[in-house]
C-alpha cells in the first residue's frame, strides 16, 4: 500500500461550509490528512446565508475522500469559540500542520460598481469584519500550535495575486480591502513564522465554478459550458477542487519554504507541481484574464487550459 502525502498531517480550514474552503478541505483529505473544517452553517442552525450546503457535510465528504474529516461549528469572530477550537485540535491531536484562512461570507454583502457614498457603511464595514478580522483572530490563537514543529504551512486565500491587485481595482472599496489585505496578512504571517520553519503564502484561484456561481449562471457542474453562451470568458473557469489540490501540493512539498511570502494562483501551481482540475486541464485563468478578458480580445482559451 502507499502512504499517502499528507497522512499524520492535521490541518485547519477555517470557513470550509462551501466553495473553495471545502473542496480544500476534501483534497486535503484525499491526501491523507486530519482536517477540521470550520463554518456557521450547521444542519441544526443556519448562518445568515441562504445557502444550503453545512460544515457536517464537508466533514462527511473529507472522510470519504480517504481523509477524517472532523467539521465544527465556529464563528471566527468570536475569539472564545476560536481559541476553544485550537485548544480542541492541541487536545485530540498535539499539532497542526496546516492552516487555511477561507472565510469570507461576504457575497450577499458585497456592493459592486457603486462608488463608496452609495454604499451602505454598515453592511461594508461588516464584510471587513466578517473576512479580514476573522483571519487575524484564527491566526493569533492558530499559529503557536502551528510553529510547535517546524514545516507548518499557512495559507491566505483571496481573490488576485498581489500583482494583479495592485493595478486593478476590484469593483468595490470594500471587495478591493479585502482581497489586498488578505493578501498583505500573508505577507505579514511570513515574517513572523519563517525563524519557526513554518511558511505563509497567500493563494488566490481563477474564475472558480462554485455552488453560488452555478447557480448564478443556472449550471450545474456537468453541463457549466452552456453558460459561456452568455459569459464567452466563463470558459476559463475552474472547479473549487482544482485551488484544493494547489493547497495539497503545497502541504506535500518538503521545498514549500520557497514560497514563503509570495503570492500565487492555482493555475501557476499546477503547472509546477503537475495536478490538474477534475477535467484533466490546467487552466491559467489569471493569465487569461491579463491576456484576453481585460484587453477586450474574444474569448480563446486556447493555451490557457
Amino acid at each position: 500500500m502507499t502512504t499517502k502525502p499528507l497522512t499524520g498531517k492535521v490541518a485547519l480550514v477555517a470557513g470550509a461550509t462551501r466553495g473553495a474552503g471545502r473542496q480544500i478541505a476534501i483534497q486535503l483529505g484525499a491526501a491523507g490528512a486530519t482536517v477540521y473544517a470550520t463554518g456557521r452553517s450547521t444542519r441544526a442552525n443556519r448562518s445568515a446565508s441562504s445557502r444550503p450546503e453545512t460544515i457536517e457535510e464537508t466533514g462527511e465528504l473529507v472522510t470519504a475522500a480517504g481523509g477524517t474529516g472532523i467539521g465544527v461549528a465556529v464563528d471566527h469572530l468570536d475569539r472564545e469559540q476560536v481559541a476553544a477550537l485550537v485548544q480542541r485540535i492541541d487536545s485530540e491531536q498535539g499539532r497542526l500542520d496546516v492552516l487555511v484562512n477561507d472565510v469570507w461570507g461576504g457575497d450577499e454583502l458585497t456592493t459592486w460598481d457603486k462608488p463608496i457614498w452609495e454604499q451602505d457603511l454598515d453592511q461594508g464595514f461588516r464584510l471587513l469584519r466578517q473576512a479580514i478580522d476573522t483571519h487575524i483572530i484564527t491566526s493569533h490563537y492558530a499559529l503557536p500550535l502551528l510553529i510547535r514543529r517546524p514545516g507548518g504551512l499557512v495559507i491566505e486565500m483571496g481573490d488576485g495575486t498581489t500583482e494583479y491587485n495592485a493595478t486593478n481595482y476590484r469593483l468595490s472599496a470594500f471587495y478591493d480591502l479585502v482581497k489586498w489585505s488578505v493578501n498583505r496578512l500573508a505577507f505579514a504571517w511570513s515574517k513572523d513564522v519563517a525563524e519557526h520553519g513554518a511558511t505563509s503564502v497567500a493563494l488566490t484561484p481563477g474564475w472558480l465554478r462554485s455552488e453560488m456561481m452555478l447557480e448564478i449562471y443556472g449550471v450545474t457542474e456537468e453541463n457549466w459550458r452552456d453558460a459561456c453562451a452568455k459569459e464567452p470568458h466563463f470558459a476559463i473557469s475552474e472547479t473549487p477542487a482544482y485551488v484544493g489540490r494547489a493547497v495539497a501540493a503545497l502541504a506535500a512539498d518538503d521545498d514549500r519554504a520557497r514560497w514563503n511570502g509570495k503570492s500565487v494562483s492555482s493555475g501557476e501551481l499546477a503547472k509546477i507541481y503537475g495536478f490538474t482540475d477534475l477535467d484533466g486541464s490546467q487552466p491559467d485563468a489569471w493569465r487569461y484574464l491579463v491576456e484576453v478578458q481585460d484587453p477586450g480580445r474574444p474569448a480563446d482559451v486556447t493555451g490557457y487550459r
